[in-house]
Order: C-alpha cells, then structure tokens, then sequence
C-alpha cells in the first residue's frame, strides 16, 4: 500500500517535469476537462464518448483506503449522461476490518448551461445511492439515499479554470450497525482552481468540505465533518484512436475538524468513442 510520506513528491517532481517540457513543446490543442479530483465539474461526456474513471484513497492515520470505479456515458447527445459508480473499500473502524463493497451510485447529470467550450458551464446531478454496502460492519447506509450536486465551472482566463461545488445527501431510514433507524442529512462544498500549465499538464488546487450525520439511536443522529485542501497534479495521453488516458495524483491533506489527517489520492481515466463519429 502507498502511504503519504515526504520523500515521495521529490521522486516523482523530475518526471512531472519532464511531461510538462514534453508537453509545453506539443501544437496548441483543446485542454484536459473533465478530470477534477475531489471537485466535480460541469462538462457533459460529447456525443458518442465514453469515459471510464478509477481513483484510489489512502489516508495515513486512520488506515482506510477506498477505490472507486466511474463510468460515464452521453445519452442521445450532450445534454444527458448518465454514470454509475462502484466503490471497494476498507475501514479500520469495520467490527470485521475486511475489504467490501460499499453503497452503489447512480447518476443523472443534465447540461443545463455551456458545455466544455463555453466560458460558464452548469450541469446539476440527481443521484440514487443503492444500499450495497454492508452497515452492520460500516460500509453503508442501509437504505436508500437520494443526493443533489451542483456543479459549477467557469473560464477565469487562458491559463486558469476553476469549479464550485454545493451538494447535499437525504437518506430516509437509515440503519446503523445494531439495526437503528434515523433519517440522515448530509451537505458538501467544494472550490477547485486549475493552472492550465500547457494543455496536456495541469496543476490543481482542491477545497471540500462536508458535513454528514451518523446514525446514533432510534430517530436519533450524530453530525460530523470533513474538511481536506488537496494540492494535485493531472496530465494527458492523446492518441490518433481518439484514446485519451489521464493519469493524475494528489495529497489531501486535513483542515479544520479533520486537522492530522493525510492522504494519498491517485486518479486514472480512460476516456474513448464508441461509435465511428464523435
């Protein structure tokens, strides 16, 4: 497993450098988009593109670690994609500490404003949390939940593009692990501000924060927060296929009720048409 530690980012730094230099050298070409980190953004999947999104977790103190796999797909054009997520995870707070599924996501996003040529893009999501997850050993809710996303992106200039995020999570009758119920409430933010460095290299500076209730007894819940700044890194690999990979790494690292707190984010698109035409 990686673990966040010092020396890492200097042995890496020689060759994020170096895909910069190669990069900055490349013909002018449209910028990588849709591959923010913590921070959703409002660009739509194009016509006839597929996009398939693995990112892995690893925080230092606590010993959890999460995998996610993302699937996006475009439904009769720009305007709507629906998507799926899967996660596999391990918590160190589990009564029986082995790796499992936890609830499954699916997703409805509509381009409502712009797309990825526009200077201001807005695509509110609708998604429906199935309770896959196990919460007699915490890795779910229980029940089933209803979440809204806005996602807001916009140009700031040639060189910087940033997106804004306000969410919320409703679960009805949610159980936790001795079988109580309550009705749990949850809210997220997010702020992001991308560096286009060159079209294919991108620095990324990530904010969110969330606020999420636990069940504590019958009709009864605790509320918790979350707050994590990520400093990250993403670049591309265009091919004449129309294959795009975009690998990216960052290190969230804990504010405020989450102060201590560190990890290791990796990040790993494949994105490709699936019909003869884009």
């Amino acid at each position: 497993m990686l673990t966040p530690t010092t020396p890492l980012l200097p042995r890496l730094l020689p060759a994020l450098l170096l895909t910069a230099s190669l990069a900055a050298q490349e013909k002018k070409e449209g910028p990588i988009q849709d591959n923010s980190f913590l921070v959703e953004e409002a660009y739509n999947q194009e016509p006839g593109v597929v996009q398939h999104i693995s990112t892995f977790t690893r925080y230092q103190e606590s010993k959890d670690w999460v995998y996610t796999f993302t699937q996006e797909w475009p439904v009769g054009g720009l305007a709507h994609q629906l998507s799926y997520t899967l996660p596999w995870q391990r918590l160190g707070a589990s009564p029986d500490g082995r790796r499992a599924f936890g609830d499954v996501a699916l997703n409805y996003r509509y381009q409502l404003v712009g797309d990825g040529a526009a200077k201001v893009a807005f695509a509110p999501r609708l998604s429906v949390l199935l309770p896959t997850g196990d919460e007699k050993q915490g890795y779910g809710r229980g029940a089933v939940g209803v979440q809204v996303m806005f996602p807001l992106s916009w140009v700031l200039s040639e060189a910087l593009v940033a997106h804004s995020n306000l969410g919320a999570t409703r679960t009805p009758d949610a159980r936790n692990a001795l079988g109580e119920k309550a009705t749990t409430q949850d809210f997220t933010a997010g702020q992001s501000l991308i560096w286009l460095a060159s079209p294919r290299f991108n620095l990324m500076l990530e904010y969110v924060y969330t606020s999420g209730q636990a069940v504590a007894g019958p009709g009864q819940t605790q509320r918790q927060s979350t707050s994590f700044i990520s400093p990250g890194v993403r670049w591309a690999h265009n091919f004449p296929s129309g294959l795009q990979i975009v690998p990216g790494l960052a290190v969230p690292i804990g504010v405020g009720a989450s102060r201590g707190e560190k990890a290791i984010f990796l990040y790993l698109s494949f994105e490709h048409p699936f019909t003869k035409t884009r």
